[in-house]
């Protein structure tokens, strides 16, 4: 405290003294835990009645009296070093694992453990217990979606027509990956059908885009899983073309902010009635974005030397005294 706020607490003294006003010290029963051994009163001598005097000395605090709040992080990285700059030795990390919104937070302030001490000279042993803390000082990452995955999600199972599937396919091009070998063997045995490479679908695509008006004269579904599409265009010779269309591909993309990727499967579907109506189906998102979940959490916790735990802590965040 600078002299002038030492000079104005001294003059707040005075002035209660001139009005009769006493400072009493009350002591706190025998035994009672997480509280001084005695606490300061101010007692009106009129009525009798008693204040505590902790909350005009808080409001001349140059800091607080402990750490409290909730800092948020927007990246799994800077939850890392968030939690790294405060952490003390009995801080630890929560994960809800909620697949549409999980979540971490480390809560600095958490209990003390209890501790096994080991008598000298002896097998016995006896447990010293940890102190409790308020657990109001957090850092919390709340998995911030990316781009990619929310449009992905969004038109999960969407009907969609011929142009604006046909779109879809060309804006998320930069998603679509090329599968491995060993996940065409896997997903075509596990889901049925063809899979198929980026190139086809842009290839499927833009045929659809030039057919956007043209009648389907037939649907045919082949022996290796694919689908065959006729159309049927009002040419002179009545030409007709026609479209291969896979059952599955793979797209690659980060679910999170700044994530890192994962790879998912994706069914591809169409009905014919009055036209075609193209959607697709991720296969298991809860899936992929549980897994991504705890690789983090696996990651978090290696980083930062911290116990992590599935769920939320028992107590609220609120920093209210």
């Amino acid at each position: 405290m600078d002299q002038l706020s030492e000079t104005a607490v001294n003059a707040v003294a005075d002035l209660v003294r001139e009005k009769g006003f006493q400072i009493v010290s009350v002591t706190a029963p025998p035994g009672a835990k997480g509280v001084p051994t005695s606490i300061p009163l101010l007692l009106n001598p009129k009525d009798g009645t008693a204040a505590g005097i902790k909350s005009h000395f808080d409001s001349w605090r140059d800091t607080p009296e402990r750490k409290t709040g909730t800092a948020k992080a927007t990246t799994l990285d800077s939850f890392i070093e968030l939690t790294e700059r405060h952490m003390t030795d009995h801080s630890v990390i929560f994960a809800d694992t909620n697949w549409p919104k999980p979540s971490f937070t480390t809560v600095i302030d958490y209990h003390q453990m209890n501790i096994a001490n080991v008598v000298e000279g002896s097998k016995d042993t006896f447990t010293t217990l940890g102190s409790p803390d308020k657990g109001h000082h957090r850092i919390h990452y709340p998995f911030p979606l990316s781009e990619e995955w929310q449009a992905w999600v969004a038109g999960n199972k969407k009907p969609m027509n011929q142009v604006d599937f046909a779109e879809f396919i060309e804006d998320r091009i930069g998603e679509l990956a090329a599968p491995h070998e060993d996940e065409i063997t896997f997903w075509e045995a596990k889901l049925g059908g063809k899979m198929a490479y980026p190139n086809e679908l842009q290839l499927l695509s833009r045929g659809l885009k030039i057919h956007a008006q043209t009648k389907v004269s037939n649907i045919v579904t082949l022996s290796s899983g694919e689908g065959e599409i006729s159309f049927e265009e009002e040419h002179r010779d009545m030409k007709g073309d026609k479209l291969t269309i896979p059952s599955l591909f793979i797209i690659q993309l980060p679910p999170f902010f700044q994530g890192e990727p994962t790879r998912v499967p994706v069914r591809l579907r169409y009905r014919a009635k009055e036209g075609i109506t193209w959607f697709y189906q991720l296969y298991r998102p809860d899936q992929y974005i549980t897994e991504q979940v705890m690789r983090d959490l696996a990651r978090a916790a290696s980083a930062t030397g911290l116990p992590a735990y599935q769920g939320t802590p028992e107590m609220s965040g609120s920093s209210s005294m």
